[in-house]
């Protein structure tokens, strides 16, 4: 289904029905795309249901393509919420550490979290625009999408994913050059 369907029919039934083409087709790539944002399936598909919620909670009307940018932004307004909340713990768990040391043959592991860490780390500490533009390239969304979504000309896209990029990567090897030298980040 494409095109400029509108959401505007009343009563929560009504809506439900309405929506529900929508969120057939659309509800897997937002999954995706929350499943890339936060690396764990259960929390990919809470904050995927969270949004459509909102999306009938909030009567949030217009065309297709403005509702998907809206849901899709809603999505990582929910993710950054809940990196705020993990990022608190992580500091209060630094602060008053618990429980045994990591298994030995766990190192793989370890790793591989610290690494999706940083990457979220760098991505919060990013401005939200420059963020969505890199999640919602990587996810697939043509340059069009990415301009709904964040309110800017679809032409100017290119431009500002490259600086996204740039400032992605850049803060990416600061990250890790201050872990290096074992400084403190955040």
């Amino acid at each position: 289904m494409g095109g400029t369907t509108r959401l505007g029919i009343s009563g929560a039934r009504s809506r439900m029905m309405e929506i529900k083409p929508l969120f057939d087709d659309e509800f897997p790539a937002l999954y995706r795309y929350c499943l890339r944002m936060t690396g764990e399936p259960d929390q990919a598909q809470d904050v995927a249901q969270e949004a459509f919620v909102r999306l009938v909670r909030d009567h949030v009307d217009g065309p297709r393509r403005a509702v998907k940018a809206w849901l899709f932004q809603v999505a990582s307004n929910l993710v950054r919420d809940g990196w705020r909340v993990t990022e608190n713990r992580r500091r209060l768990l630094k602060a008053h550490p618990v429980g045994p040391a990591p298994l030995p043959g766990a190192q793989e592991r370890l790793e591989r979290e610290e690494t999706v860490a940083k990457v979220r780390a760098v991505l919060e500490g990013l401005p939200a625009r420059d963020r969505t533009l890199l999640l919602m390239r990587e996810e697939g969304f043509s340059y069009r999408e990415i301009a709904a979504a964040v309110g800017v000309n679809a032409s100017s896209i290119g431009t500002l994913l490259a600086r996204a990029q740039r400032r992605f990567a850049d803060a990416y090897t600061s990250t890790t050059r201050s872990v290096e030298h074992g400084e403190e980040t955040g």
